[in-house]
């Protein structure tokens, strides 16, 4: 008993110095990242990179949901003689909560563990030390690019996904229920107002911060040598996956206070 405790408190621990040296490495990016010089070429080369090779896993993903969430949602309504509703549920479910957080957690595994590996690899092997030793800023060449990259793609890759989603569920309502095309998208754009686009595309800027933020920190501090760089991709996962849905929580219930008012 006396040993579970003392884990759970050792585990608390290492989480609050997790928290706070986190915040440490947050602040030094707001100071890098508006001195010179600014690292263009290497912000788009991510920029492609993260959005080009997440595209096809995104559409995947957000064509599955569509259609499951329809295919689902579809036999409930019929009961209550609602199916007319379906378009608007469905991208109301979508837009707001179900594509930005799925995408966002997709991302986080398969973006934020891709950054704790290849930064904890060239910390594993010494080249930010040699970038270091030549007079190059790494942080601002290595974590500042890959940070505002992951900050501007993510929303991208949410409204990619979204719209892909959309169609999935347009396919089933076509199938099941001879919609068209106009018809189902017309419903979807009466139902979609602005208090629902504009809350979920912020709180998307805050995933991507939040993804790019934990991975490079993972990456960038890790330790322990080449098992480290499990260490810091699993971990990068792990946190990131944890603090998106904290992110979420603020941002439904901030959301929730403004349409009270």
């Amino acid at each position: 008993m006396k040993k579970t405790i003392f884990k759970i408190i050792e585990s608390f621990k290492s989480f609050l110095l997790d928290v706070g040296e986190l915040s440490q490495f947050a602040s030094r990016f707001f100071k890098e990242v508006f001195k010179r010089p600014f690292e263009f070429k290497e912000f788009v080369r991510q920029c492609y990179n993260m959005g080009n090779r997440s595209l096809l896993l995104v559409a995947v993903t957000g064509f599955i949901i569509g259609l499951v969430f329809t295919l689902q949602s579809r036999p409930t309504l019929q009961e209550f003689g609602a199916v007319s509703w379906m378009p608007s549920m469905v991208s109301i479910s979508i837009i707001r909560e179900i594509g930005p957080i799925i995408t966002a957690l997709i991302c986080a595994g398969r973006i934020g563990s891709g950054i704790g590996a290849e930064l904890g690899s060239m910390r594993v092997t010494e080249q930010i030390d040699a970038m270091e030793v030549s007079g190059t800023n790494p942080f601002k060449y290595l974590v500042v690019t890959r940070i505002l990259a992951t900050t501007l793609m993510l929303p991208v890759l949410v409204l990619f996904g979204d719209i892909i989603a959309l169609y999935g569920s347009y396919l089933v309502e076509n199938t099941k229920g001879n919609v068209s095309f106009l018809l189902y998208f017309n419903k979807v754009a009466e139902a979609l107002e602005f208090g629902d686009l504009i809350p979920a595309t912020i709180k998307s800027f805050f995933f991507g911060f939040a993804i790019g933020l934990v991975g490079c920190f993972k990456g960038y501090n890790c330790k322990k040598g080449t098992v480290g760089v499990g260490l810091a991709a699993n971990s990068a996962v792990v946190f990131t996956s944890m603090l998106l849905f904290i992110i979420d929580f603020i941002a439904v219930f901030v959301t929730d206070i403004f349409y009270d008012l």
